[in-house]
This record gives C-alpha cells, structure tokens and sequence, in this order.
C-alpha cells in the first residue's frame, strides 16, 4: 500500500519527509479562516444574550462558561468518531462541510430567526449547544489536516503560517465589517437588527472559504493517510484509553496542553467584544481603532509569520517558542507600563505617543505570531511522537484531548470578561463605547488586556522547561517512524498485483 504518494528525501537530516503543495497548504487552511468568521460571531454572543432574549449580564457570563464545558466533553466523541470512521474518498471533507452546515444552521437561528421573537435562555442555550456540535466536528477535522499533509519540520511551520494568517486577517476583516459598517447604520449600538445583518453576511463568507479548503485537501483525504503502525487491527483500534493514555503518558503532549491552555485563556478574555469596548472605545476614544489596528498589523504580521516559519523550520518548536515568548512578555510589560503612566484619552491627540503606542502594538503582535506557528508545528510533533511512541496515528484524538483541558480552562474566559466588567459596575446593562473613563475601567482593562497574557507566557515558559522534541529529537522520531512504515509496507501482501 502506497502510504505517501509524494515524498522528497532531505540529506541533511537523512529522512524521506511527505510534503505538500504550497496552494494546498494555503487552500486548506482556509478552514481555519471560515472558524475565525464563527469565532466573530460568538464574540458577540454576550450582546446577542442581552438584546435578542433578555438575559442578564451575570447569567450570560454563566451560560457561556457552561456552554464551553461542554464544547471541551463532546470533542473527545466526535475524535473518536472520526479516528474511527473512513469512507471510500477519506473523511475531511465530509466532516468539514458537515459541521460548517450544522454551526451555520445554529448561528442563522440565534441571530436572525429566533432573536428578539420572545424566545428566552432555554431555546438559546439549546440552539448554542448545537453549534457548539458542528463546530467541534469541523474544527477537529480542519486541525487534521496540517500532520496529514506534510511531516518535514521545514514545511509544517509554514502550514501554521497560513492557518495563522487567516487567524489573524479574517477576524480584523470582519470586526472592522460589524464595528465600521454594521454598527453605525445602527446607531452605533448593537440592536438585534445590527448582529442579524452581521450574522447573515458572515455565514455566506464562511461558505466560499469552507469549499476552498475542501478543494485543498482533495488530494490526501484518503484513507491511507490515516493509516497506522499496528498489523493487529485490535491494537489499533482507538478507545478513550488510548486518549487517557495520552493525557498521561504522552510527556511532551503535557507541556504543551499547559503552554497552550494558559495562553488560550487570555486570548478569550481579551477577544470578547465588551473587552475591546473597554479598550478602544471608552479609554482610547475610538471604537473603530481596534479593528483599524488589527488590520493595519497583518501586513507585518505576516512578515513576522513567515520569518518565525523559517526560524521554527531552522531551529525547531521548542527553541522558537521560548525565545519568543520571552520577547512577547518584554512587549506587553512595555505597554502596560505605558499605558499606566500616560493619560490614555490623550494618546491619539499626540502624534508621539500615537507612534510609540502603535509601534510596540504591532511588535507585540508579531512576536505573538511566530509563538503561534511554532506552537502549531509543536502540535504536529506531538502527534508523530504518539505515532511513534503507541504506533497510532491519532491526530483526531490528540486536538480533542487538548480540547477537553483547553475549553475547560479557556471556558472561564466569558465569565472572567463579564464577571470583571460587572465588578467596575456594569451589573444590569454592557459597557458602550460612549461610557466616560474611569480608573476602575482602566485597571481592569491593563489586566485583561495585558496582565492575563503575561500570565500565559510565564506558564508557557515553565512548561518548555522540560518539554524533550527539540529539533533533534523530531529527526530521530521521524527515521523510526520511517523504518517502521516502510517494515509494514514490506510486510504486506501485494494486493494490487493479485488484482491485477
């Protein structure tokens, strides 16, 4: 059975590496771009909550946190689902486009069908716990895709690469889609008229980016791709002992739930909507700064994206997280402090301090970049070291397993934004961009905006203490895959002559 039907040998590290094309890569990571739209959406959700079914701003934050659990206990059924199912074309794309409808269903009922029509917290958290369905599946298989196409560490970070820009670029797009075109033809509120206009064009958008990806892995969703290293069809078999074990056993696997889970935290909490509100609308004095900025920084984002690609191909993962990481702390304490001594309302009314804000926020978010590709390539690592380590080949198993940790932990974040802002006195109603400033509103928003980061840094730096797949190590692991892959091979009866 031909297991890699594209292969190019590197001399230097001695091992016949699978790889992919470039317009492949780019295609199917587009997935990730139509998740990015959803992932928008679902930052409103807390306006949604208040406007559309008349849930307080306490219960909201619950229901969220709640809903979230949950999300992290079905991925572990859904991965064993697909780890265990295999059509004759492969599953990709079947579970792709199969969750991409379920979650689209889902969105268009909260947003547009059944908002503002007296329907209250039931039929919501009802309708949420079916997205949370369909976006769990297609999320799993699009985080498939990146160790199925390709296991040279010079080319997997460059699928991080697109995933990441797509990450970054699509979300700045359509925030600066809902906050400069949306938001004003509605008053500069966020009525229930506003997030259902939102809602129907972002759920059309993410069907064009959710066909590329499909045509992107076309060509490696098949079967014998998913293929394992166990002749004993019964050992290969995968159960949730195997997602126990790896929670358990799996060393490296550890390290890397701490580092990610930590920075998924503050990453939640900084993206919800009445965050940004905080920021850039009351502090600042400019609502649409944000999304402006968030756009205006993809450009170099970009370049820092495929710099960190090379560096992480060069020097592996391991080494390109913590470097990194350690200039992103550097980074936000600067701004922290900055923004603590400056008269924030001020800043945009002084070329100076403009420059020097905007300078430092674009260093931060391409520093913070580069960690993002190289913890994707970590992931890919983890992956072949469990192929290497138990002879499955379980990349299913391994996003749902970080999943159940990262949604839990990541889970608090809804409750941490709303539960804070609730704490400097927005308890019945969300802040609105023209709310006056505060000291309590600056404080809070320092240390959701900046402190929770620090914090997931730090963890990330503790945890690559020990953390052994250095690029070193990925070389040997991937020779004796290699040699265990082309065993199995030899071993195998030749079908296709007999049918021939």
């Amino acid at each position: 059975m031909a297991r890699n039907p594209k292969q190019t040998a590197s001399e230097a590290d001695g091992v016949t590496y699978r790889r992919a094309k470039t317009w492949e890569i780019a295609l199917s990571q587009m997935n990730n771009g139509s998740a990015m739209i959803f992932y928008v959406l679902v930052g409103l959700m807390s306006y949604l909550q208040n406007a559309g079914y008349g849930i307080a701003v306490a219960a909201a934050g619950l229901i969220l946190t709640f809903t979230r659990v949950f999300d992290g206990l079905i991925d572990p059924l859904l991965a064993l689902v697909i780890e265990k199912v295999d059509f004759r074309f492969g599953k990709l794309r079947v579970f792709m486009l199969g969750g991409w409808a379920i979650r689209s269903l889902a969105i268009l009922m909260l947003f547009v069908w059944a908002s503002d029509t007296g329907l209250g917290a039931v039929f919501f958290i009802a309708m949420y716990v079916v997205y949370i369905i369909g976006s769990s599946m297609n999320d799993i298989a699009g985080q498939m895709t990146g160790p199925v196409l390709t296991n040279d560490p010079r080319q997997r970070p460059t699928v991080q690469v697109w995933a990441t820009v797509y990450a970054y670029f699509v979300p700045a797009i359509f925030s600066i889609l809902s906050t400069v075109v949306f938001l004003p033809r509605h008053g500069n509120e966020f009525t229930v008229e506003m997030l259902s206009e939102t809602a129907l064009t972002y759920v059309a958008c993410s069907l064009v980016f959710q066909i590329l990806a499909c045509v992107g892995v076309s060509r490696i969703d098949k079967p014998e791709n998913f293929a394992h290293l166990e002749v004993d069809r019964a050992k290969a078999d995968v159960s949730m002992r195997d997602m126990w074990n790896l929670l358990t056993k799996n060393g490296p696997f550890q390290r890397y739930l701490i580092s990610g889970a930590s920075d998924k935290l503050a990453q939640v909490v900084k993206s919800q909507a009445v965050i940004g509100t905080l920021m850039w609308g009351i502090l600042l004095g400019n609502m649409q700064l944000g999304s402006v900025l968030g756009l205006i920084a993809i450009l170099p984002g970009i370049v820092f994206a495929i710099w960190g690609a090379r560096y992480t191909g060069k020097h592996g993962s391991k080494a390109a997280t913590v470097t990194w990481t350690w200039i992103c702390v550097i980074l936000a304490a600067v701004l922290t402090v900055f923004c603590l001594v400056v008269d924030m309302g001020s800043i945009l009314g002084n070329l100076a301090l403009t420059i020097g804000f905007f300078l430092v926020y674009l260093l931060l978010n391409g520093a913070s970049m580069v960690v993002t590709v190289a913890s994707g390539a970590m992931r890919a690592d983890v992956i072949d070291y469990e192929l290497d380590r138990s002879g499955k080949f379980l990349p299913a198993t391994v996003t749902a397993t970080y999943s159940i940790v990262d949604q839990i932990v990541s889970s608090l974040g809804a409750t941490l934004a709303l539960g804070a802002v609730a704490l400097i006195g927005f308890t019945t109603a969300m802040p609105q961009p023209t709310d006056p400033p505060s000291t309590p509103i600056l404080l809070m928003s320092l240390l959701l905006f900046f402190g929770l980061p620090i914090l997931g840094w730090v963890c990330t730096l503790i945890a690559m203490r020990g953390y052994k797949l250095d690029r070193t190590e990925m070389i040997e692991v991937q020779k004796r895959v290699g040699a265990r892959k082309a065993a199995l091979d030899a071993a195998e009866p030749d079908t296709e002559g007999v049918l021939a």
